[in-house]
């Protein structure tokens, strides 16, 4: 079975889909100068936008990685993704502390069945 690229680039493509399975590269905010908040909110925008492209949803992610390089913002990260989710079961997630390029404080990699 082919896999299918969804917005190869010269490192990487944005998502991978195998056998109706959606892997996601990492997605980071367009907008650096913006607060945890306002940059998970951008990140989960793009994700939507990318799993629409891959014929999925969020209603169908079942694992996430969350990265953020402040964990004392970890709050404000979460606010964002509980408005996104809404009343959808969330997925299996971890959120993990780690150093990202300056200014970015929050890379989001999910996994979603395409059907």
């Amino acid at each position: 079975m082919a896999l299918e690229h969804i917005q190869p680039g010269k490192l990487n493509s944005r998502a991978v889909i195998h056998n109706g399975f959606v892997c996601m590269s990492g997605i980071v905010a367009d907008d650096t100068t913006a607060n945890m908040k306002d940059q998970t909110a951008d990140v989960l925008r793009k994700i939507d936008a990318i799993l629409e492209a891959a014929g999925s949803d969020k209603s169908k992610i079942i694992s996430s990685v969350v990265y953020i390089s402040d964990m004392s913002l970890k709050d404000e990260m979460n606010e964002a993704w509980m408005e996104w989710m809404g009343d959808l079961k969330p997925p299996a997630r971890a959120c993990v502390g780690v150093d990202l390029t300056p200014y970015t404080l929050v890379e989001i990699m999910v996994q979603a069945a395409q059907y």
